[in-house]
């Protein structure tokens, strides 16, 4: 008999620091069994959280999983480099010591990707071991889809976060840019990145935030968005036909339900959207990692040699031309997108492609993340490879709670 799923993030704190050893027990025998198929993890250590003493707060007991991007003073953290194997930080980052602060209990470091970059991890798809969970945050999204923690960190500079979560079929935020203290993740492009959580339900999100978000909501009340609409992007096209039908069946659904849903068409600046986050993303890590690729050369991989390469031969001129360009659609996008209203849009091309040597295409995340939007991915339907298909919705900067409001009604009226 499979070992169970451990409790949702909801379940665990209901059962109170009283559940605490039945919660962590679960997560043992469910990592335990299931990690040696999926290798969600770089280091994990139950035990240790059994035998420590919980801080009372609002999480009390509650099991983490923490993208190894991540710094954290009890566990090494490699950053998914050689360069760093076995280094251990003096101090957690501001996340996860304001999560334990609060009574979480850090279970271990999940796979990343090398640097959050492109260069994938051990971890595979836990619906379908010969497909990719997605990166950056691979082994996040894994741990949590396959039920091994409730809740996980993951960190999003492209697609790391919303993608891993469309391809494993869990529910993926991605806060606004700047919605929690980011001292103590190793940056890839600071212009951008942002720090996301995965759980399997969207009120699970709403607990764990508001300790890292001062003044948000700890809890998510489903409500009904002033209007839904549907956002297809430049890149429509580019998405499998099966992706497109389950957003626009999920439109029709929510319109079915009472929402007011319509089209938003897509302003002609968009054209080269995806052009900029790129431009601003290589132009930061050509930056960022210019030492390690001084220094470390031979033990960085092709891949990321090549988007710091490349970042390096940006003119200044042209970074300079893509923060205005990004600085102007933002400014657009405060007035596309009133606060109460939702974009109900793609949020993968499709289904978690095939293979592990790479971690599939953030297009349909790229806009979003240069935009500092936030973000919720909502798993939905199958795919006909039998693997997760999601849909993905937007509200507008700074409206995270909003829009966490709104998923979850959406989530009740997709099942």
């Amino acid at each position: 008999m499979a070992a169970p799923f451990c409790p949702t993030v909801v379940g665990a704190l209901q059962m109170g620091g009283t559940g605490t050893a039945m919660v962590l027990n679960a997560c043992r025998a469910r990592i335990t069994e299931r990690e040696g198929a999926v290798g969600a993890w770089e280091v994990v250590d139950v035990r240790a959280a059994m035998d420590s003493t919980p801080v009372a707060g609002p999480l009390t007991g509650l099991p983490v999983g923490v993208k190894d991007i991540i710094d954290t003073a009890a566990f090494a953290t490699g950053y998914g480099s050689p360069i760093f194997a076995g280094h251990r930080p003096t101090a957690d980052a501001a996340c996860v010591a304001a999560l334990k602060q609060a009574g979480a209990l850090v279970l271990g470091k999940t796979v990343t990707t090398e640097f959050a970059s492109a260069f994938p991890g051990k971890t595979r798809n836990p619906h379908n071991p010969a497909h990719t969970p997605g990166g950056s945050s691979s082994g996040s999204a894994a741990a949590v889809a396959d039920g091994m923690v409730p809740v996980a960190l993951g960190t999003q500079t492209a697609g790391s976060v919303i993608r891993p979560a469309a391809y494993c079929g869990v529910v993926g935020y991605k806060g606004s840019y700047g919605w929690t203290d980011m001292a103590g993740v190793r940056p890839l492009a600071p212009s951008l990145d942002t720090l996301g959580l995965f759980t399997r339900r969207v009120a699970d999100i709403a607990p764990v935030r508001a300790v890292l978000a001062k003044g948000a909501r700890a809890a998510t009340t489903a409500r009904m968005p002033a209007r839904i609409r549907l956002f297809r992007t430049p890149m429509w096209d580019q998405a499998s036909p099966e992706a497109r039908r389950t957003v626009e069946r999920a439109l029709r659904m929510l319109g079915d339900a009472g929402a007011g849903t319509d089209e938003a068409p897509v302003p002609a600046s968009w054209a080269d959207i995806v052009a900029t986050q790129l431009t601003i993303m290589l132009s930061d890590m050509g930056r960022q990692f210019a030492p390690l690729l001084a220094e470390h050369a031979d033990k960085l991989s092709a891949s990321i040699r090549e988007q710091i390469e490349h970042g390096q031969k940006i003119t200044p001129d042209a970074e300079q031309a893509a923060r205005a360009k990004a600085d102007a659609l933002r400014a657009e996008m405060a007035t596309l997108l009133p606060a109460g209203e939702v974009w109900l849009t793609l949020s993968a091309p499709g289904e978690a492609p095939e293979g592990l040597a790479a971690t599939g295409d953030p297009l349909f995340n790229r806009p979003w993340t240069l935009l500092g939007v936030p973000c919720v991915a909502l798993p939905y339907r199958q795919g006909p490879k039998d693997l997760p298909l999601s849909v993905q919705l937007v509200a507008a900067r700074d409206t995270d709670d909003d829009l966490l409001d709104a998923a979850a009604w959406v989530e009740e009226v997709l099942g």
